[in-house]
């Protein structure tokens, strides 16, 4: 693979003696959607919390973009562009649309020691244009995030994300709870993330869902990488077999 825009080097993980990861290494290629499966202790969630800044590794390295990155935190992870978006997501139900999309990064109308007043016009008309670029049909920017279903929730993260011109894509079991009929939009997201340039991380039970919308297969077991296929080298079958 060449020039991969996050590279692991044998990360290791321990929880209590509990050997959580096992000296990991894998490559991600830019705008390439990855499936990451695994059952319950595989190690996909720890090595999801790491890259997201919720976890440190407690041996190897991670790079991004050919440099050592050094992940202390969420803030760490968002800086150098990679955004998670969790099954239950982060937005606050009782804010709007556009606040939650702005959360934490609120565009102001000018700024004076560290205080200023948040551009609402600007939020506003941004949030628009960022839920139209996802092809969300929502009616106002000012409609509160605890109205919509959970696929549009996941939609306004996803659009969140693509605003903020995010490099990586973490999407943590995004279809669970969801419609058909939602859970095909969320697929559909994800087909997109290339058109995007962006690199998307796939994670979900369903192996079906993780087949239908990325490239490639990563599989874990036991605190390791047991299997890495393109989407067109392998099968369901043998996936299931090396879990």
């Amino acid at each position: 693979m060449t020039d991969p825009i996050i590279s692991v080097r044998n990360l290791h993980k321990w929880y209590s003696g509990v050997h959580a990861l096992r000296g990991v290494s894998l490559d991600l290629a830019r705008n390439q959607t990855v499936g990451l499966i695994g059952d319950n202790g595989a190690g996909k969630s720890t090595l999801i919390n790491i890259l997201s800044g919720l976890q440190k590794q407690d041996q190897g390295e991670i790079y991004m973009e050919g440099k050592a990155a050094e992940i202390s935190g969420p803030r760490d992870s968002m800086r150098l562009g990679i955004e998670t978006i969790y099954q239950y997501n982060s937005m606050v139900p009782t804010m709007t649309i556009a606040r939650n999309l702005f959360i934490g990064r609120e565009p102001l109308k000018f700024a004076v020691g560290g205080f200023g007043i948040i551009d609402l016009k600007k939020m506003r008309d941004e949030s628009v244009k960022a839920i139209a670029d996802v092809d969300l049909h929502l009616r106002s920017p000012d409609a509160l995030v605890g109205e919509l279903s959970g696929g549009q929730r996941q939609g306004v993260a996803i659009a969140r994300a693509m605003h903020f011109k995010s490099k990586v894509m973490i999407l943590d079991e995004p279809t669970n709870h969801l419609s058909v009929k939602e859970t095909n939009k969320v697929i559909g997201f994800v087909r997109s993330l290339k058109d995007q340039n962006v690199t998307g991380i796939f994670i979900s039970h369903n192996m079906h869902h993780v087949f239908e919308c990325c490239d490639r297969i990563v599989a874990m077991a036991r605190g390791q990488v047991v299997l890495d296929k393109l989407v067109g080298d392998t099968s369901i079958d043998e996936v299931q077999d090396v879990l």
